[in-house]
């Protein structure tokens, strides 16, 4: 009953805080012109205020100033220096944009001050892929891995009214529960208070008349939160897992379901970069959304929409079949699922389908030419001979 008044009182004062203080960023943006202007690649039109991820960063820090007492190993003492970290490097980002390169840097340094915390470290896989325990070396590289992956991840499915927003209060919600279930109220409560800023600029995001977007500002504050709640999703004792309604070595793919919209755009738009001779973070119309919206012709809010219920949906599948299904079983389901997927939005992209109507020009050409040349070849070679039987 504690933990429930309690959260409510964080949900409100988070949603509030961030309702009330919008309307005075969107001025200040407008004010001193700080708009993003639209180019080639952009879902808007026109000019509009950025820097909406500044509410979530002072409401994030209020928040973990509130909950501190609550956590175990003074995990809110290291995540606000990470927190510090990405704000800034997201403010200027959305200021005077920065290289990819810098911005991967800084979320280095970052995740750094999680992995260092205790309470994050995963000591074992509990039987996934038949592995248990893992030694600190190979956890500080796959925790790295994981943290970075999905913190840019997020950053990238942030190119339509709504998604991200849609897209972070599913995955929050889920997590919400789980740590709510395991008995981890310092993080249910932090996904609590994250969602409720989610919540009071989703309806600012999706106006007419007060337009806002959150800007890598907020974007990397969202996805750093959401990868140290993944992280501790994974770092869960096996006592812990006793509540939730899956096994204990199906947590991985509970893990990857619960983030399938960011990590499948991510590899999808990354591979046909890659395959097209560009570097994974050159900017293009390839994310999911933009085919959603470029060739089913579909609105921001109704993409946002389906994104987000086959988000929801493919965790509650996953959930269910991990209750009863052992990992191998899953791992192959998941990978027939991302093989599908990807199939259907192969032919929704500019650049594969150039490059493969690129290849079969090649071809024919290169056949055409074969032929043309294969009888002079031979006629050539009747010549000569003639020419030696003349000669002699």
């Amino acid at each position: 009953m504690y933990f429930l008044e309690t959260a409510s009182a964080i949900f409100i004062g988070s949603f509030l805080l961030t309702y009330l203080t919008i309307p005075k960023i969107i001025r200040i943006v407008e004010y001193k012109r700080l708009m993003d202007d639209p180019n080639i690649r952009s879902s808007h039109n026109a000019k509009t205020p950025t820097l909406g991820g500044v509410s979530f960063f002072y409401t994030i820090i209020f928040v973990l100033f509130f909950i501190h007492g609550r956590d175990t190993l003074d995990e809110a003492i290291y995540i606000i220096p990470g927190l510090t970290i990405l704000f800034m490097i997201g403010l200027k980002d959305d200021l005077i944009v920065i290289s990819p390169g810098a911005k991967l840097i800084a979320q280095v340094f970052a995740v750094a001050f999680i992995l260092v915390n205790p309470s994050f470290t995963i000591h074992s896989f509990n039987g996934f892929l038949n592995i248990f325990e893992i030694p600190y070396y190979l956890y500080l590289a796959i925790a790295g891995f994981i943290m970075i992956t999905i913190i840019n991840s997020y950053n990238l499915i942030d190119g339509i009214d709504g998604l991200a927003s849609i897209v972070g209060i599913v995955i929050l919600m889920i997590f919400t529960t789980i740590f709510y279930t395991t008995g981890e109220h310092f993080f249910a409560l932090l996904s609590i208070s994250l969602n409720a800023c989610l919540l009071a600029f989703f309806g600012f995001n999706i106006s007419s008349e007060r337009k806002i977007f959150m800007g890598d500002t907020g974007s990397l504050i969202v996805g750093y939160i959401i990868s140290i709640l993944t992280l501790k999703f994974l770092a869960l004792t096996p006592d812990a897992y006793v509540g939730l309604p899956f096994l204990l070595e199906n947590a991985p793919l509970i893990a990857i379901s619960i983030l399938i919209v960011p990590l499948f755009d991510t590899a999808r738009v990354f591979t046909i970069r890659i395959a097209n001779k560009k570097g994974p973070f050159s900017p293009d119309r390839n994310h999911t959304h933009h085919v959603l919206i470029d060739f089913w012709g579909l609105s921001h809010k109704q993409a946002s929409f389906i994104i987000g219920c086959f988000n929801l949906v493919f965790v509650v599948l996953f959930i269910v079949l991990g209750s009863k299904a052992e990992n191998l079983g899953m791992v192959i389901f998941l990978i027939s699922v991302i093989i599908i997927l990807g199939y259907v939005f192969f032919k929704y992209n500019y650049n594969f389908t150039t490059l493969k109507q690129k290849i079969l020009l090649k071809r024919k050409v290169g056949k055409i030419k074969s032929s043309i040349e294969k009888p002079k070849k031979n006629r050539l070679k009747v010549s000569r001979d003639k020419e030696e039987l003349d000669s002699k």
